[in-house]
């Protein structure tokens, strides 16, 4: 399968490290011009200059998608430097602490929300604009996770983040499915990201229960995540409305 984006603009979210950064440098590996936005400032920079010195045209931008004012600033900054949004990967999340619901912490609560499912609702709002006044199409892919399929105890509030993107990908898909805007979401297992090691050393229990459950025994890797992205985005996919794509080693279907 050869994707070309020649001549295509992305913005990808959460891109100076593990999936967005994977999905960042196959898309500008795929002739893209490339956007990639994170609230780490040294490190989306970092990541956009190792990119530019690789040949590829990116910028890297200082967003915090919780923030509405700071979507639209991203997006604004991606049209001025590249001219056009085609595509957009709304990656950027976080994880909760492990915990009960009736002792979980409302504050853990706000700001889980207020990145995994605000955040995207922020960014698409403007990314839609955009494309809508375009009017040549394009296509977005919510990060969700198996968590936005299934439910696991004491994983309440990001397992409701995940589902609530699932929900926003399904209506808005069907909002702008006739204007030639395709939404989507990708549904990551447990991948090989610094959030995954994270968790695993913080809460390796946990995590040795779900690694049983996972029928490919691994972990999943983070271009694997960006080559179900591409493809979302691409034209192979030109049917695919409003789906929730597992890319999870066989765990949703157990």
């Amino acid at each position: 399968m050869n994707i070309s984006f020649n001549n295509k603009v992305a913005v990808v979210t959460g891109g100076a490290s593990g999936m967005g950064l994977a999905t960042a440098q196959a898309f500008a590996e795929a002739g893209a011009s490339v956007a990639i936005a994170d609230v780490d400032e040294d490190r989306v920079v970092a990541a956009a200059e190792s990119l530019k010195a690789a040949g590829h045209r990116v910028i890297g931008i200082r967003c915090n998608v919780a923030e509405l004012e700071e979507a639209e600033a991203m997006v604004k900054q991606t049209v001025s430097a590249f001219g056009r949004l085609d595509y957009a990967f709304n990656n950027a999340g976080v994880q909760s602490p492990v915990a009960e619901t009736a002792d979980a912490d409302p504050n853990d609560y706000d700001f889980v929300m207020g990145v995994n499912l605000k955040g995207v609702w922020n960014c698409m709002k403007y990314e839609l604009l955009q494309m809508r006044a375009q009017g040549t199409g394009g296509a977005i892919v919510n990060n969700s996770s198996l968590g936005g399929l299934v439910g696991i105890a004491e994983r309440g509030i990001y397992h409701a983040s995940k589902h609530g993107v699932v929900g926003l990908t399904k209506s808005a898909g069907l909002e702008y499915a006739a204007k030639g805007i395709r939404i989507n979401a990708v549904c990551p297992g447990i991948i090989e990201t610094p959030m995954a090691s994270g968790m695993l050393e913080s809460q390796p229990e946990a995590m040795a229960d779900l690694m049983k459950e996972v029928p490919m025994a691994r972990l999943g890797k983070a271009w694997e995540i960006a080559d179900a992205v591409l493809w979302l985005c691409s034209d192979y996919s030109s049917f695919v409305i409003g789906h929730a794509l597992p890319v999870d080693g066989g765990y949703t279907v157990r």
